[in-house]
């Protein structure tokens, strides 16, 4: 019992000095080019008090390439976890009073997804595969005019997440308000 309390303590210990990582001072960043006006400080969502939070130093090894395809991803994966929550939560409220595949799929929403037919899986691998290269054609320069070292270059006018999909008007115009 002593030496499970004392890694338990010490596991306690260790989680609270990596968790002050998050408010240290911010380190000197890499800044963009003038051309792409990429700046790590200016990125929309980095706030006070902690400013570009960057816990594990990512962006100190990153070019400013890497570091905006580090931001597309951030967004894109972002995006996908907030729709796969809200089904989540809409799938448990509406279990088994759906019109979607005749109220067949009952039980807890974590089950759900094995009850699906197979149809489904088709059409909504098809809307993703349109989606990504509806993204890629947005934000990613044409493989054939990238260098051989810059692989996955997105475009300089491009903004991370920014592929121009906005059906309810809610992206501010403001470059400032984005921030």
């Amino acid at each position: 019992e002593t030496k499970s309390t004392t890694m338990k303590f010490a596991a306690a210990l260790l989680a609270l000095f990596g968790s002050a990582a998050a408010f240290a001072p911010v380190s000197n960043m890499k800044t963009g080019s003038a051309l792409n006006a990429f700046v790590a400080d200016d990125l929309p969502g980095a706030l006070a008090p902690v400013g570009f939070f960057d816990p594990l130093g990512f962006a100190d090894k990153a070019d400013d390439n890497t570091l905006k395809r580090y931001r597309e991803a951030e967004l894109t994966h972002g995006r996908v976890a907030m729709l796969a929550a809200v089904g989540f939560l809409v799938g448990e409220k509406v279990e088994g009073s759906s019109f979607l595949f005749d109220a067949q799929i009952t039980g807890p929403a974590i089950t759900h997804l094995a009850q699906v037919p197979v149809g489904f899986w088709v059409a909504l691998t098809v809307a993703i595969g349109a989606a990504e290269t509806k993204r890629a054609e947005i934000g990613w320069v044409e493989p054939e005019n990238v260098p051989v070292d810059q692989p996955g270059l997105l475009r300089a006018e491009y903004t991370p997440g920014d592929i121009g999909f906005d059906p309810l008007g809610l992206k501010p115009s403001d470059p400032e308000e984005l921030k």
